[in-house]
């Protein structure tokens, strides 16, 4: 076994690597670029060598650097995670030649496997069934558009070396096939340094399945059973659970012997994932081999109780598989979701910033257990512009299926993150949908259950509402109802010392009479609250409705809890506090209760008074940081509502971003090529009459 590795991957699965080697009592050294100087997986391996600056071009996918750093600190081997280098041939050939061990595939399985266009033409020859399509080099605009009529409409786009969802466009008539086929080519070249693409009949409602198989270098090979991957936003898994649902041991026992077949076809050794495409009825396709662990990994293990980065080592290191087909067996049921920063209302946009809170429930890291965190973000960590958004993996087991989704959807309720966007909603309302539910499962079906998705904003309840109030009132130093309660728990005391009648801020007064107004704001208007003592009574007024009595309590051991009784009804709530979007004045409160998680706004009348006007009024800003790839508009041009106007790059995908109104382009501030902040002008857009 080896006694020092160099992990050349960031993030979660950075440190995921790290904790099955430290388990193992091996040596581990990290690579971090500019950007992750203060990054998790850093302090997660026992040694740390800075990269290049933050661009992935710049850090991750510098093989020579990785090298050297390799040879220069004892490594005796290269684990490359997944992403980045994980699946470039020419750099397991580098390790090779360098005396390294690449902790993954042969290179010439990797090169197979790499392209989709070449894999496919493999498996057809191995008569493995594939979606009719074309996987050939030939990249005229043209001529694949005349493949795409000849396939019949609709199509779908693919990047032939990438992965991810990065470079795919679901293309419907042969007039919008020419802008979706230059989209994917771009951001397959930005994404994985090739613009070859292919094309093949999209086919409707269908499953995503995937075989997880594992072969050593006696020349054993085996499969670790299936991951449904079929619930997926622009084309990128969110959950994936294990076992398939509805899964028969037969087409089981087919699908896994076709992967072996396809592993065994190229000589393959190591962890590596055959995707299937799967038909209502039952048929199913090859799509393609990732020649690398997956992200969701870990609903295998958990459904096996094996450590996969463990078998990899051992694979790795000439050791035989652990265990043959016969052993294997399939324990319960596990769910994975990722938890991303982005927001899932905008459709799915990154978010970028500070994570001020990140809380998670009871649970383990990088192990099976009933609940499990596999995370590369801690609280006050950020998500930058440069890697993928995601922020963790929430992963859990349970008897069966409907245990493992009511696991999820207690775990999905207790964490806490605020200070950007996050998809935790989502996730939930994604667990407790009907067609998830009833295991109604395809590719389509997150835009088949929009309307449940993503519904009509309600009326935030009166008991939230309070529940702010008091969350404001806490902040200002009154941790209680009670007469003479002193500070609160979330404010300083005054010099240490007990405080005086005259210090308290306990909404004591000498008439005996105090009252306040407080507007909070959530995604359907403003609500006003009118707060009053009367002697040792507190009264709540809302929106105008008879005051009632108000009393509240903060946790002296929990000082984000509070509990509050309005009128005769109680209630409490965990609230999170930050200093809102950048948009907006005042105090944000993320507030969770009941399950649920509330958004307020408090419009504070000091910060509204002081507070600078939106100069971006009348323009199209930027929803995130990135790069301007196109801009189709000029000053004079008029314009209509839902025209785009910008293509923009960040994490590696395109975005669109489109006029919100009528109306006359005055000025465009930035050019292709230039890097832009959130929220700049990109467009002063005067309204058309």
């Amino acid at each position: 076994m080896f006694d020092s590795i160099l992990i050349a991957n960031r993030g979660e699965i950075a440190c995921r690597i790290a904790a099955t080697a430290r388990r193992m009592g091996i040596r581990t050294v990290a690579v971090y670029s500019q950007a992750d100087a203060q990054a998790r997986h850093v302090q997660a391996c026992d040694e740390a060598v800075f990269i290049g600056g933050p661009e992935p071009k710049d850090s991750y996918l510098r093989a020579d650097v990785i090298l050297q750093a390799a040879l220069r600190t004892g490594a005796q081997a290269i684990h490359p995670g997944y992403g980045f280098l994980s699946e470039n041939a020419d750099f397991a050939h580098a390790c090779a030649d360098a005396g390294l061990v690449f902790i993954g595939p042969p290179a010439q399985a990797i090169a197979a496997m790499g392209s989709k266009s070449a894999a496919k033409a493999l498996m057809d020859k191995a008569h493995v069934p594939l979606v009719p399509g074309y996987y050939g080099d030939t990249q005229d605009t043209g001529f694949l558009q005349d493949q795409a009529c000849q396939i019949g409409y609709p199509v779908l786009i693919k990047a032939s070396a990438g992965g991810g969802g990065k470079g795919m466009r679901i293309v419907e008539s042969n007039d919008a096939f020419p802008a979706a086929l230059a989209s994917c080519q771009r951001e397959a070249a930005s994404s994985f340094g090739n613009p070859l693409v292919l094309v093949e009949r999209y086919l409707q409602k269908p499953r995503h399945i995937e075989i997880q198989i594992f072969a050593d270098t006696q020349g054993q090979c085996v499969y670790l059973f299936e991951r449904d991957c079929s619930v997926q936003r622009r084309f990128q898994k969110v959950i994936e659970e294990a076992p398939a649902p509805g899964m028969t041991p037969e087409r089981r026992a087919a699908m896994g012997e076709a992967a072996v077949a396809a592993a065994q076809a190229v000589g393959y050794v190591g962890a590596g994932t055959v995707e299937f495409i799967v038909e209502p009825d039952g048929r199913f396709y090859f799509m393609e081999m990732n020649t690398r662990l997956q992200v969701e990994h870990p609903v295998t293990e958990a459904i096996t109780g094996q450590d996969l980065v463990e078998w990899q080592l051992r694979v790795a290191a000439g050791q035989p598989l652990p265990l043959t087909q016969d052993q294997l067996q399939i324990q319960g049921h596990a769910i994975e979701a990722r938890v991303y920063a982005e927001n899932p209302d905008k459709d799915f946009l990154p978010s970028i910033g500070h994570l001020d809170v990140l809380q998670w429930p009871e649970h383990v890291a990088f192990e099976p257990g009933p609940v499990r965190v596999d995370g590369g973000v801690r609280e006050g960590g950020t998500i930058t512009p440069y890697y993928d958004p995601m922020i963790a993996k929430l992963i859990v087991h349970g008897r069966d299926r409907e245990d493992a989704r009511q696991r999820m959807l207690h775990a999905l309720a207790a964490v806490r993150a605020t200070g950007l966007h996050t998809n935790i909603a989502f996730l939930g309302r994604l667990m407790a949908n009907p067609a998830f539910v009833s295991a109604d499962l395809d590719t389509g079906l997150i835009p088949r259950e929009h309307d449940r998705l993503f519904p009509t904003p309600s009326a935030t309840p009166d008991r939230v509402l309070a529940l702010g109030a008091a969350a404001i009132l806490c902040a200002n130093g009154l941790s209680s109802a009670n007469p003479g309660s002193g500070p609160s728990p979330r404010s300083s005391s005054v010099g240490g010392q007990q405080a005086s009648p005259w210090q308290q801020v306990d909404g004591w007064r000498v008439g005996g009479t105090y009252q306040r107004d407080l507007v909070l704001q959530d995604p359907l208007g403003e609500h006003t609250l009118h707060v009053q003592r009367q002697g040792d009574q507190w009264l709540l007024a809302i929106n105008g409705q008879p005051a009632q009595p108000f009393a509240w309590q903060a946790d002296p051991r929990q000082p984000q809890r509070l509990h509050i009784r309005l009128g005769s009804d109680p209630a409490q709530g965990d609230v999170q506090e930050c200093s809102g979007d950048a948009y907006l004045q005042g105090l944000r409160l993320d507030l969770y209760t009941q399950g649920q998680r509330h958004t307020l706004q408090w419009q504070d009348p000091i910060a509204l008074a002081t507070g600078q006007a939106d100069d971006a009024a009348g323009g199209l800003t930027a929803p995130m940081p990135g790069k301007i790839l196109s801009v189709s508009v000029a000053p004079g041009d008029a314009v209509t509502q839902g025209q785009p106007l910008v293509v923009m790059e960040a994490m590696k995908m395109e975005h669109t971003i489109e006029a919100p109104h009528d109306g006359i382009v005055q000025e465009v501030f930035y050019a292709v090529g230039d890097q832009v902040t959130e929220g700049v002008t990109l467009i002063a857009l005067e309204a058309g009459d």
